[in-house]
């Protein structure tokens, strides 16, 4: 049987060597958090650092000690953290609609055909809302970046998704409800040299136009049928770009690091993530088990020796507190062993802590958790990209 991967030997490895690093995992299991903190590590061993979010929920802001981030790249300030020479970091979070509208504007001759797409009511929904756009645009945001030769290694915390599986699949559906060949069988009863007619070919045609017109109205299908004739034109060119990132993705330049719970529900998620990864050739790095419960009567106390005079009640509570922690930990240890023996590596378990991390301070605490040999990882100086 091959040895267990390490995998803090691994995302140690990768801080230094790789291009892009995706955090991946269903929702609340602290992908902002373990994003940031490898992003500052990295900073602070020589890189020149970018993390980017698409959660517009203010968490990447909030664990920077920032009250808000921008579409763009902003410094952060590390001096006082004595970085390596040359290591800085910078933040920013997704402005979905904006990447939409700049592809758009990429796509599409200069004119009165490209300010109908972007005022398009249609339109306007689509690019700020629908599911799969907020991925799509990530990884077109993401492409963008890596051809920035301001930084060395970007960081991606992807959305928060009921599945971590939802970030690799939403775009292929993004693009298949963009493909207008599938809108336009449904629609060509409608369609007339480019524009909405009343006038239908079958009975059929015009008792579906009549229901269309009576729960959506015939303003609305004339925006929809104007909005997938628009993007008759630009579909091509988005399905190449989508090529290009699928290619990135594949790069050996680029690493996922999954990130989960400790409960049994969201270690099988990371096992069939981890098992999809492999299927689509991706490059896994490391799983980062997070808030995992330890068992107090396993751990060091600094104060053992120390004699405390308890009352009796107080006494069986606290042995009753520590017999449900006790538990709590087995159970955690025994659902991390299955993904430890499906996968044959060792994650990296980061324990609960007692408050959220809102600041930089608190991202190198958590740093230090996730890898307890503190700063002894080598220097990124010189490193090719």
């Amino acid at each position: 049987m091959p040895p267990r991967r390490s995998s803090a030997v691994a995302l140690e490895t990768a801080l230094v060597e790789r291009r892009v690093l995706v955090a991946c995992g269903s929702g609340g299991v602290g992908k902002t958090t373990t994003a940031a903190s490898l992003a500052l590590r990295a900073a602070l061993s020589g890189r020149r650092v970018l993390v980017c979010t698409i959660d517009p929920s203010r968490r990447l802001a909030t664990s920077l000690g920032k009250g808000a981030l921008s579409s763009r790249p902003r410094a952060i300030e590390i001096k006082s953290f004595a970085p390596a020479r040359g290591g800085a970091l910078f933040a920013m979070v997704l402005d979905v609609k904006g990447t939409f509208d700049a592809l758009v504007l990429r796509h599409t001759p200069e004119g009165p055909e490209r300010d109908r797409i972007l005022k398009n009511r249609f339109y306007v929904h689509v690019s700020a809302a629908l599911a799969g756009s907020h991925e799509y645009m990530a990884m077109e945001k993401l492409l963008e970046l890596t051809k920035d030769d301001r930084f060395d290694l970007i960081v991606l915390d992807t959305p928060p998704t009921r599945h971590a599986l939802d970030f690799l699949e939403a775009p292929d559906r993004l693009l298949g409800f963009l493909d207008v060949s599938v809108l336009r069988f449904f629609l060509r009863p409608y369609f007339k040299a480019g524009r909405l007619t009343m006038q239908v070919a079958t009975r059929t045609g015009a008792m579906l136009l009549k229901l269309a017109d009576r729960f959506l109205g015939l303003q609305f299908l004339q925006e929809l049928s104007e909005f997938f004739l628009a993007f008759e034109g630009m579909y091509d060119g988005f399905r190449a770009r989508a090529s290009e990132v699928q290619a990135l993705l594949r790069a050996p330049s680029t690493g996922f690091v999954l990130v989960a719970g400790p409960q049994a529900q969201a270690l099988e998620e990371a096992l069939y993530f981890h098992k999809r990864l492999v299927e689509k050739k991706l490059g896994f790095v490391a799983f980062v088990v997070n808030r995992v419960h330890l068992d107090p009567a396993r751990e060091r106390d600094a104060r053992r020796g120390t004699q405390v005079r308890l009352a009796s009640g107080l006494a069986a509570r606290l042995a009753q507190t520590l017999r449900e922690q006790q538990v709590l930990a087995r159970v955690e240890r025994q659902a991390i062993a299955r993904l430890e023996v499906d996968t044959r590596d060792k994650p990296l378990l980061v324990p609960e802590l007692e408050q959220d991390v809102h600041d930089l301070r608190g991202l190198l605490a958590f740093a230090a958790l996730v890898f307890p040999r503190g700063r002894e990882e080598p220097r990124a100086a010189g490193v090719s990209r």
